[in-house]
Formats: structure tokens, C-alpha cells, sequence
């Protein structure tokens, strides 16, 4: 299922935050957006998910105009995962896994056994089944993280969108997390991420939209869109792109972090 973001502009006060945006995220894509802190990636989230309304343009997903559509129908086709979440209890892992098949059963009744069957099986695909009694608060940020995408997965919404999944884990399990996000795009999920990872956007994402100060700087291949101009622009930093081919994979390295032979090192641990 597609999302389609037409002249999408969108003010706080008098602060205009996005400025014209469009692009289209395809079924079976992932689609990356990259920008500095600030910039609106947030707020186009936001946009997308229905939680702000009062924008100029339009944004359809699969056709049909968000404003057109109410909280159970947007939960049927489109799933968040969040940055950060601070639930007001301890609820175990299962509990908060659990809470993202409220969508497919009635205000009046209760998640039964085939709703257990989908945590359990989201639990193990992402290999954190040991945590599934453990409480919410008290496992790692990182692990956190994995339980929200858990909690996605088993909404069973076509579309996933995603603020910085990868921002509290560490490298292993940031290509963890993109491995299987990937699957997730083979199996047909449509799926928007934000990212302050250059890199990883470049062996992951099958399109990358790029944003400064709410406006687009440029959409669509990475391979296409990656340059040194757009990373100063994007960040403020003079680098030197360098391409790198491994085990028939294409990175793109900014060469003051790392040179040749690092690099090399570093990919060939993917």
C-alpha cells in the first residue's frame, strides 16, 4: 500500500515547519528521511499519522485521503513506532506487545489466544522472546526499542512508520533491526523511517527523502541522492564520499570517520 504526500505544508504559529513537501512511498519500499535535528521530520510523521490536521495538502494512503478516515481505520492501515515511550505502569513485555492487537477485536472484549500467538511469534522473529515476562521499564533502551517494533508488527497494518528505530541500539543491533526491517519491506510492508545515519541509509533504504529547514533537498535512489554537497548541506560537514563494494553491497563512507581499510572492516562484519 502506497502513501502519496502532495504540497504538504504545515505551520506552528507562525512558524512554517514543512514547506511543499511531496513524495510517494511505494508498497514493498523503505523509504528513509534523513535531516538535522529540527527540521520536520517529526511533524511530518505527525501529518501522516493523522495526530495533526491542520496542514495544506494532501496525504493519501493507498488512495484515499487521510481526512476521509477515522482513528480505527488509520490503525488498520498504519502502525508507529516511537523514538522514546514512557508507559505510566511496568507492564511486562508481553502486556505491551499485546496492546498493539487492540485494533482487531471490539471495545468490550479481550485478546484471546490468537492475539498471544501473534505477540509470541513477533517476540521470537525479533529474538527477544527471554523478555517477554520482564517489565517494560526495566530492560535496556535498546530492547525497548525492539518491543515497540514488536508491538507494530503485531498490529498488521501495511504501513509502518518509524522515528529513529535504531537511535538507542548499538551498531550489531542497528543492522539487526534494518535486517529485519528489510524483510519486512520483501514481504510487501510499506515502511518510512527517520535517520541521522547517512550510512545506513545507503545499504538499507530503496529511496531516501532528504530535508532541511522543512523543504526537500532531494527524493529517490540513494545512490542518486548521496553526494558531498547534500551532506553539507544537510549537516554542515565537509566529507569525502567514498564507494565501497562488499559481498555485492554498496556503502557510501564519509572518508574523515574512516578510511579504506576500516571501512572495508566495518561492512565486512554485516
Amino acid at each position: 500500500m502506497s502513501i502519496t504526500v502532495n504540497d504538504l505544508s504545515f505551520n506552528f504559529g507562525q512558524n512554517r515547519v514543512l514547506k511543499e513537501i511531496s513524495f510517494t512511498a511505494r508498497g514493498g519500499e523503505l523509504l528513509s528521511v534523513l535531516g538535522p535535528n529540527g527540521v520536520g521530520k517529526t511533524t511530518l510523521f505527525r501529518c501522516i499519522l493523522g495526530l495533526l490536521r491542520g496542514y495544506r495538502g494532501q496525504i493519501c494512503l493507498g488512495g484515499t485521503d487521510i481526512k476521509g478516515l477515522g482513528a480505527a481505520e488509520m490503525a488498520r492501515l498504519i502502525a508507529y513506532v516511537p523514538q522514546f515511550h514512557y508507559p505510566s505502569f511496568n507492564y511486562s513485555v508481553f502486556d505491551m506487545v499485546l496492546m498493539g492487537t487492540s485494533v482487531h477485536v471490539s471495545a468490550f472484549s479481550r485478546p484471546g489466544r490468537e492475539q498471544a500467538k501473534l505477540v509470541d511469534a513477533a517476540l521470537e522473529r525479533l529474538g527477544i522472546s527471554q523478555l517477554k515476562e520482564r517489565g517494560f521499564t526495566r530492560i535496556s533502551s535498546g530492547e525497548q526499542q525492539l518491543v515497540l517494533l514488536a508491538r507494530a508488527l503485531v498490529q498488521e497494518s501495511p504501513i509502518l512508520v518509524m522515528d529513529e528505530p535504531t537511535s538507542n541500539l548499538d551498531y550489531g543491533n542497528q543492522v539487526r533491526v534494518l535486517t529485519e526491517v528489510k524483510s519486512l519491506v520483501s514481504e510487501g510492508y510499506t515502511i518510512i523511517q527517520s535517520t541521522h545515519s547517512p550510512d545506513l541509509a545507503f545499504m538499507f533504504s530503496d529511496r531516501v527523502l532528504a530535508l532541511k529547514d522543512g523543504a526537500v533537498l532531494g527524493c529517490g535512489p540513494p545512490e542518486e541522492v548521496f553526494s558531498e554537497e547534500l551532506i553539507y548541506a544537510l549537516y554542515g560537514m565537509r566529507v569525502k564520499m567514498e564507494s565501497l563494494y562488499y559481498d555485492r553491497v554498496r556503502v557510501c563512507i564519509p572518508k574523515h570517520i574512516a578510511d579504506k581499510a576500516a571501512a572495508a572492516s566495518l561492512v565486512s562484519n554485516l
